[in-house]
């Protein structure tokens, strides 16, 4: 089995690059990125592609799977480009995959897809995709799933699998997402139980996170299994703010969301964040998912809970762990972080 994953080289695609490399019945690996990594990995080559641009088939066909994961967060101020990237880029790699005749695709969607929904009880799949309007991420992830659903309607001999899981964390992606989400300003060094002397007690603030290891296995199973549809992806337990003072060994301060927010939001006018504000609306307002489907259909569970996950993250944040590929280095930033500094901190790609 051939197997071509884009977006090879973050978070989740070096975890689902490793998983599928474990497995017999994958023969090889192609995985496709902005910029080639020094990672090497067993039965995986690499070839360097944008969504955006490249010609998707030549490196597609003959293969029996496509994993989707390619997503461009960054500029938050500029949702134009991550709109051209993110959604024309993914109809792309839709048009690529029926042109190459490629059997099966698995496309990473988000719990950001779904429109707002309950915290105190779980929704299933079913539940409506149609995001929340003011946040670029979520329109666009709901955007794309629309694209999916006409793909599905005008290829039914291809076999499409759709993830949606909660946060996703690893120790070597804390360099990563410090520098999308924090930005240059956070002292990654400081974010350690003990030193952090209170956690925003924000009403509503509940989220689902899982390891990106077991992410990838989840891909894994999806290539290989004849599933489909769309999966919730999460580990227990749903984190709220009792969890996150807990493991920073902080007390809980309440604080109204709109006072956060109003932070926030000048904090990332300044250029000083280039997380956009938007995001934690979106973050009060996602569901929690029932995960039963991934572990019944699909055979899935996670080896790791969420807390084990977010810890780990945490300790790679203060390590300033990374990996060998270019969006996972911890020298990715520039010294002193200076290149995220030239980018205007979420003005620039």
């Amino acid at each position: 089995m051939r197997v071509v994953v884009v977006g090879a080289t973050g978070n989740v695609g070096t975890s689902t690059v490793r998983a599928l490399a474990a497995d017999p019945e994958v023969t090889s690996i192609l995985g496709l990125a902005r910029r080639r990594p020094e990672l090497e990995v067993d039965k995986t080559e690499w070839a360097e592609a944008d969504v955006h641009g490249t010609d998707l088939v030549p490196h597609f066909r003959g293969a029996d799977a496509v994993v989707h994961l390619a997503w461009l967060f960054q500029p938050t101020h500029s949702p134009l480009i991550t709109w051209r990237v993110n959604v024309l880029g993914s109809a792309r790699v839709f048009l690529a995959v029926a042109e190459a005749g490629v059997p099966a695709l698995v496309y990473a969607s988000s719990v950001g897809a779904y429109s707002p929904g309950p915290k105190d009880r779980r929704v299933d799949e079913m539940w409506p995709t149609h995001g929340w309007a003011a946040a670029a991420y979520s329109r666009e992830k709901a955007y794309v799933e629309r694209l999916l659903d006409v793909f599905e309607a005008e290829h039914p001999r291809c076999r499409v699998v759709r993830f949606r899981p909660g946060f996703i964390f690893k120790r070597e992606s804390a360099s990563e997402q410090r520098r999308l989400f924090a930005g240059p300003f956070v002292p990654g060094s400081l974010v350690r139980p003990g030193l952090i002397p209170f956690v925003p007690d924000i009403p509503g603030l509940r989220f689902q996170a899982l390891h990106a290891d077991d992410a990838g296995e989840a891909y894994r199973l999806a290539v290989t299994r004849e599933v489909r549809g769309p999966f919730n992806l999460a580990a227990e337990p749903v984190i709220g703010t009792s969890e996150l003072a807990g493991l920073l060994e902080a007390r809980k301060v309440p604080v109204p969301a709109r006072g956060v927010r109003t932070a926030l939001r000048a904090a990332w006018r300044l250029g000083l964040v280039p997380a956009s504000p938007d995001l934690l609306d979106l973050a009060l307002h996602i569901p929690v998912m029932d995960t039963a489907r991934a572990r019944t259909d699909l055979g899935w569970s996670p080896a790791q809970t969420a807390m084990d996950a977010l810890s780990e993250f945490l300790i790679g944040l203060r390590t300033g762990a990374g990996m060998g590929t270019p969006p996972l280095a911890p020298g990715t930033g520039g010294p002193m972080r200076l290149r995220e500094l030239v980018t205007g901190v979420g003005r620039r790609p």
